[in-house]
């Protein structure tokens, strides 16, 4: 099936008021909702979000004077905080024994005091605008006192000292298990106790069998949705499928999102939704070409807001991209109790977080 792109990249279209999405799930843009003033509170790239439970909404960001920005749902600011995380990437808040506690992934990616002023993407290079470190994940008190950290697995004798460690996402199980990816360094999947002591890893890319091999795993959830069988769901990006795997490691299936270099799944009910940072498009991850989906009880894509809509073909899903009309590269996504969405987004000119409103 050919696409044809409804707009050019980078149009002139503002998608504010624009209705996007497809079946149910339809959403009204505002692109003013996040809005603030840089020169008080920066962002670099809206990486991720979470909502603790008293309904405000925590987003991470690379920006070296705030990591922490916290807003209401009307998108009014409620806090900024935070220097210590300078590749924030992703959050996690989870409510035990009755208080909030923060989860905050930092990829390994710093400000290059030494930047060319020219290079983004030269990684490799000492003159890019970012270079890379080891990454960490650590665990806070939700006003962002620090508990404990999870740093390179070289110390616990799971990773060799040469093995990168730039982790992306993490998710907390009801045992209090902690699993991370490490999408950025070595591609595995690690699983800690409450306490941070290390159990397992798995991923990688060199399995015999191939359906445990993991590229560029981006975003994990625990899939809770039948609470007699709660499992992973791990994003494989670059190989555009989502994988699930039982909380011990063991695979069970994988979810093929064609055209989509798609990120982790964030749940709300019966569904979950996921950011897709790149489509693929003339062999290559397009700049500017984002969009999310939307995923039903059974697995099945039924929205893409900002992309085009979903078709399957006696069952197999065809690939899917954006439309070009809203977003730049989504990677982080929120969902409130009114089933609105807010999405983050890397490189896309220091812009603020974007609401979906439900229509």
């Amino acid at each position: 099936m050919t696409i044809k792109n409804v707009l050019s990249p980078k149009s002139n279209l503002d998608p504010h008021g624009l209705i996007v999405g497809h079946n149910d799930f339809k959403y009204r843009v505002d692109t003013q909702w996040g809005a603030l003033n840089p020169k008080d509170v920066a962002v670099e790239n809206c990486h991720d979000f979470a909502m603790d439970s008293r309904g405000r909404i925590i987003m991470v960001t690379d920006n070296p004077s705030n990591n922490f920005i916290v807003y209401n749902k009307d998108g009014k600011l409620l806090d900024s905080w935070g220097t210590e995380y300078p590749g924030a990437h992703a959050i996690e808040v989870v409510h035990e024994n009755g208080e909030d506690f923060i989860y905050v992934v930092d990829s390994g990616w710093i400000s290059n005091r030494n930047w060319d002023g020219i290079s983004t993407d030269a990684w490799d290079s000492p003159f890019n605008k970012v270079i890379a470190q080891s990454g960490f994940v650590s665990k806070l008190t939700i006003d962002g006192r620090l508990i404990f950290t999870i740093g390179h697995p070289q110390t616990c004798g799971a990773y060799k000292p040469e093995q990168p460690f730039r982790p992306t996402d993490v998710a907390v199980a009801a045992n209090g298990d902690i699993y991370i990816t490490d999408g950025y360094g070595s591609d595995f999947l690690l699983q800690y106790d409450c306490q941070g002591r290390y159990i397992r890893h798995w991923g990688g890319h060199d399995n015999h069998n191939s359906d445990l091999n993991l590229t560029n795993t981006h975003g994990i959830s625990i899939d809770h949705r039948d609470p007699a069988d709660p499992h992973l769901i791990v994003s494989s990006r670059a190989d555009h499928v989502m994988k699930l795997f039982s909380l011990n490691g063991d695979y069970r299936s994988s979810i093929a999102t064609p055209g989509a270099y798609i990120g982790g799944a964030v749940f709300k009910d019966d569904h979950f939704y996921a950011p897709v940072c790149w489509s693929h498009i003339d062999g290559a991850n397009a700049d500017d070409s984002g969009f999310i989906s939307i995923f039903d009880r059974d697995n099945r894509v039924v929205s893409n807001p900002g992309g085009t809509e979903p078709m399957y073909v006696d069952g197999v899903l065809q690939p899917m991209q954006s439309t070009w009309d809203v977003f730049n590269h989504c990677h982080g996504v929120c969902v409130d109790d009114d089933e609105n969405l807010y999405v983050g987004q890397w490189r896309a000119n220091q812009s603020y977080p974007i609401k979906l409103e439900r229509v």
